[in-house]
């Protein structure tokens, strides 16, 4: 991870010379993190949605070549060159993200190893508001916040990606369900035991991870909306064709 982690150091300890302060440089270097992600991320959610308008085709060609899986994989393929669609769109901005989301927890849980700045060693001491020691767990605080943040930022992310109809996305709401507490619980507790400067990393990205649900979630209903409005203006193109065509049958 040292290969991300001293990159990000390096940055971390620009930020704290330009103001002086270890808990607002946290907070600036996570604005800067998650801001840098956003295209990623917002191409994986686009990734999904484009997967939900597809799920009618996509069962009923399953449907159709049940007995035949390599005519199966073709007509699917036929429909993802057909509509311009890369399943593996979805996955590569998360195998992207997560190399990087483990180079910061390297580096905010021990960045002396990182960042060889002197002053780096009294500015990871540094008190921020309530916090005495930022290099010392928040016991409650910091981990409620990053707990309560968790909790929301997965569960819209759960309500965007629930876009497969059938048994499958009962099992994976089932399974949604248990996460949707499990984990804001576990980083919670996590959160109690790691030092209050990566704490003030989770939190805050997680809270702009919620700001990023709801400008996706609008981005998503306008494009429903632009494509839905074509829809309707093909097929009241299609049905002027039609009567067209019917006036002309009857004058002959």
């Amino acid at each position: 991870m040292g290969i991300i982690a001293k990159p990000i150091g390096y940055l971390l300890m620009l930020i704290y010379r330009l103001v002086g302060n270890y808990g607002i440089s946290l907070i600036i270097l996570t604005f800067i993190v998650k801001l840098a992600l956003y295209p990623m991320y917002a191409k994986q959610i686009k990734s999904s949605a484009d997967m939900a308008e597809m799920s009618e085709k996509t069962q009923e060609i399953q449907r159709r070549y049940a007995n035949d899986k390599e005519k199966q994989n073709e007509e699917m393929q036929k429909l993802y060159a057909e509509v311009g669609f890369n399943p593996m769109s979805g996955c590569l901005p998360m195998l992207i993200q997560f190399p990087i989301i483990m180079g910061l927890f390297a580096l905010l849980r021990n960045p002396m190893k990182y960042m060889p700045g002197s002053e780096m060693i009294f500015a990871n001491h540094e008190s921020f508001l309530w916090i005495k020691d930022l290099a010392q767990p928040d016991p409650w605080i910091l981990p409620i916040a990053a707990g309560v943040a968790t909790y929301f930022a997965f569960a819209m992310n759960s309500a965007m990606n629930m876009t497969q109809p059938g048994a499958s996305a009962g099992q994976a709401k089932a399974m949604n369900a248990i996460m949707k507490y499990f984990f804001p619980l576990s980083i919670l507790w996590l959160a109690r035991s790691y030092p209050a400067g990566l704490a003030i990393y989770w939190a805050g990205g997680q809270f702009m991870q919620i700001f990023f649900n709801i400008r996706i979630n609008k981005m998503r209903d306008e494009i429903r909306a632009e494509k839905e409005k074509k829809k309707l203006a093909e097929r009241a193109e299609k049905e002027l064709a039609r009567k067209k065509r019917a006036r002309m049958k009857g004058t002959v």
